[in-house]
């Protein structure tokens, strides 16, 4: 271990402290103002590969040139003794002089790229260059900063030489600098992991098959590896997964813990867990951030991420310091949105940005999914290499949609024309660009008229990739971001051309990663044309997103078949749990009308049985209660059919145009203790499919019609051939499987807790069939079957009228 020069005492026995040289350089020495203009689109990704290509260019010239050249180097100052890690771009020798080469990628205007451009720059040069030096034994070498940007396609070099004896001052004034937050750091996560070493549960017993699911998920944090995990409603899984996880580094486990949700409703959720097991150990030192979108925590009215426009991105690297200080000591751990909302009025600095900073001096990180497997908005920060991450992750059948979503792109060709059209008459660069897009459009519209379809529009599909089209993209972002530099009124024109670059850009990433795994698809519809790039397989991506990290728990309460998710999530060594309802199936009445019939030909044929069952449901008891339909046609015709024979039994209907307000409302209307029957109808797959938590009487039956599959066209077409080519299992990747997931999610609402007691009806012939019947869970062994609607009325009244079980 090396030992560098300091002026402060050292008698005691130095901390430790793990550093990338990135962080440390980014921390002390970035100056400026947020802009998101010059940073807004996948510039980690497109930088790489302008990175490999410089390098290559570089190797062509230099003999001797290494790129990405691993440097590591443990040397104690200030009283910390610090492990710094970290690649250095290029490594060669001209002229006997060696240089250190720093790469960076921007789509700043090459006019504002000046020697002095970024502090934090050099000193990540400056510093490899010391590491570089002390390691061999060197007197002075070379710093090379060279920048690429990106629309103007140019390359600008600065070069500085310097003495290992600089070097070294620099690199001792950088750690001297730093040694206060890492003592900091370093304190707070000894008495964290002696905390939570010592941790108890925080209640006072075990639900059953919670102690069973924690155990299994505290192996698996320890020793690596996934886990997947299908727990019932009611087992606890949050604090299932959350306990184990942070006992695992009370155990030695660097961490951090990453809590990561596809909705904020299970964020909520993560968050009570955390302030339970604060209670339950005042004084637990344990730091949580919550992560929380850009739009819904901006302090601003209209959010605009440019010092001219925001207060809180000007010279907000200059004062986040101060904000991360303060939050650092704040008493209750908890850094939710209402407290990151407070430091950065405070502080005058942008609340979610202070949340990305202080993730990286968090115990737990609670998010959505995005920022670990979006390319877009992954955190950096963390995810450039390999840590020793926890990944857990919530209502985890979701995931493999949402990747799809993320890896897939969309451009209509109307926001081309409408972008052209905005900009007026004359010429312009950008209008011929514009142009040149739109012709391509055109060609495209003939190709889907060609195709076999009707009247209403035509789809093909292609398995390469567009590169013309790629180009003209290419080509057209250098004007757009010209004109969006000039033009930085917020109107509607700038807002439509600002949409466009971000969407443009979004496609650029995606045909960057074109392969098998995916298709074009290209439609018309009536005078629109839209191309797609859909990705069908995302399970490569996945497999390299949780390679990022030490451990992964993926748990839902429906998360079967195994094999299915095991293989679309990317994790074919996963181990696999299923775990037991907790709940009395006595307390579920789980019948299913087996003469009806729901498939898409015969729904006008079961629009009367349908209603009658529902009627006979909700008759039998007075209460709340669900149902929930494929589709929002077939909901509207079931309503009307019901509300006409049943004109004295109070509804609610979900519809497409809800907003957050009217979805709350819906919701509000579920209350205790109902005096009279309430059935809402809801679309399967929906906001209130899942996520949803009406505990005790607030919601005592749920009908489920039909088996949920996906609705038929060109797109699920695609997926059941490429996994029927793939996987043998077409109809089962594409349609069933995710269908039934939606079943048995709806069901899930009814039975939240031992006291609860409720009906679940599954109206549909198929659910007979042993094909779905594979896919349900043990607990729903006891599947009955009527065949008219006063069967079930017969069956209900026997299960309300019984005497009541204790819980």
């Amino acid at each position: 271990m090396s030992q560098l020069p300091v002026q402060h005492d050292q008698a005691q026995t130095p901390l430790a402290a793990a550093l990338s040289v990135r962080r440390l350089v980014e921390f002390l020495l970035r100056t400026g103002s947020i802009d998101n203009r010059f940073t807004g689109f996948d510039r980690a990704n497109e930088g790489a590969r302008l990175h490999r290509r410089l390098q290559k260019e570089a190797a062509r010239l230099y003999p001797d040139y290494r790129a990405e050249v691993p440097l590591k180097e443990t040397l104690t100052c200030a009283g910390v003794t610090y492990t710094l890690e970290g690649r250095a771009d290029g490594i060669y020798t001209r002229d006997g002089v060696t240089v250190i080469e720093e790469i960076k990628t921007t789509a700043c205007p090459s006019d504002r790229i000046t020697e002095d451009h970024a502090p934090e720059h050099w000193g990540q040069g400056e510093v490899y260059a010391a590491i570089y030096a002390r390691q061999n034994g060197l007197d002075n070498l070379r710093v090379q900063l060279t920048y690429y940007q990106v629309e103007e396609e140019l390359t600008l070099r600065f070069q500085r030489d310097y003495t290992a004896g600089q070097l070294q001052g620099i690199l001792t004034d950088l750690l001297t600098r730093y040694a206060p937050w890492a003592r900091r750091a370093a304190d707070w996560r000894q008495a964290s992991r002696a905390a939570l070493e010592g941790l108890g549960f925080p209640f006072p017993e075990y639900r059953p098959g919670q102690r069973a699911m924690m155990t299994q998920v505290y192996r698996t944090c320890l020793e690596g590896g996934a886990l997947l995990c299908q727990a019932p409603t009611g087992i606890g899984k949050t604090m299932s997964v959350l306990f184990p996880a942070l006992k695992a580094l009370g155990a030695g486990v660097a961490g951090p813990v990453f809590y990561l949700t596809a909705r904020g409703t299970t964020r909520a959720a993560a968050e009570d867990a955390l302030d339970r097991l604060r209670r339950s150990a005042p004084g637990l030192p344990l730091r949580s951030v919550t992560l929380t979108a850009k739009d819904k925590i901006c302090l601003c009215e209209s959010r605009e991420c440019t010092p001219e426009a925001c207060p809180y991105a000007d010279g907000y690297y200059a004062r986040c310091k101060d904000a991360l200080w303060a939050a650092l000591g704040d008493e209750t751990g908890a850094l939710g949105a209402e407290a990151l909302q407070r430091y950065a009025r405070a502080y005058t600095v942008c609340p979610f940005e202070l949340g990305l900073d202080l993730s990286l001096w968090s115990d737990v990180i609670v998010g959505d999914y995005n920022y670990l497997f979006d390319p877009v908005v992954r955190l950096q920060r963390f995810f450039e290499t390999r840590g020793d991450y926890l990944f857990l992750l919530d209502e985890a059948h979701n995931l493999p949609d949402r990747a799809r979503e993320m890896h897939t792109a969309a451009l209509a060709g109307s926001a081309f024309r409408d972008a052209r059209r905005r900009l007026g008459k004359g010429r312009s660069r950008l209008k011929t660009a514009l142009g040149k897009v739109c012709t391509h459009f055109t060609a495209w519209r003939r190709r889907c008229e060609e195709a076999a379809g009707d009247r209403s529009g035509r789809t093909v599909f292609a398995p390469d990739r567009d590169e013309e089209f790629d180009r003209l993209l290419t080509r057209l972002c250098d004007p757009l971001e010209g004109w969006l530099d000039e033009h930085r009124e917020p109107d509607e024109t700038h807002a439509a051309l600002l949409q466009l670059y971000f969407d443009v850009r979004a496609w650029l990433r995606v045909a960057d990663t074109f392969d098998d795994h995916f298709v074009l698809q290209l439609s018309a519809f009536g005078s629109e044309v839209r191309a797609t790039q859909l990705c069908l397989d995302p399970s490569a991506f996945l497999q390299a997103d949780f390679g990022r990290g030490r451990a992964a728990v993926l748990f839902s309460a429906t998360l079967g078949p195994a094999a299915y998710y095991k293989d679309l999530c990317g994790l074919p060594d996963a181990r696999a749990v299923a775990l037991r309802s907790p709940f009395d199936p006595r307390r579920l009445a789980l019948v299913c009308p087996r003469r009806i019939s729901t498939r898409y030909r015969d729904r006008a044929a079961s629009l009367e049985a349908v209603a009658g069952c529902l009627a006979a449901m909700v008759q039998a008891r007075p209460g709340n209660y669900l149902a929930f339909f494929p589709s929002y046609a077939y909901l509207r015709q079931v309503y009307d059919v019901f509300t006409a024979a049943n004109p004295g039994l109070e509804t609610l209907c979900q519809t497409a145009e809800m907003d957050e307000a009217a979805r709350a409302e819906f919701l509000a209307r579920f209350a205790p203790d109902p005096a009279a029957p309430l059935l809402g109808f809801a679309v399967l797959g929906g906001v209130f499919g899942e996520g949803v938590d009406l505990a005790g009487d607030r919601l005592i039956g749920v009908a489920v019609v039909g088996p949920g599959l996906p609705q038929v066209g060109p797109r699920q077409e695609q997926l059941r051939d490429y996994f029927e080519a793939t996987r043998g299992s077409g109809f089962d990747y594409a349609y069933r499987y995710p269908g039934m997931n939606k079943v048995l999610q709806a069901a899930g609402r009814v039975i939240r807790t031992p006291a609860d007691k409720g009906v679940v009806l599954l109206i549909d012939d198929r659910f007979t069939q042993p094909d779905y019947r594979r896919l349900m869970p043990p607990h729903w062994a006891g599947l009955r079957t009527v065949d008219t609607p006063a069967q079930l009325s017969a069956l209900l009244a026997e299960f309300w009228g019984g005497e009541e079980e204790t819980p």
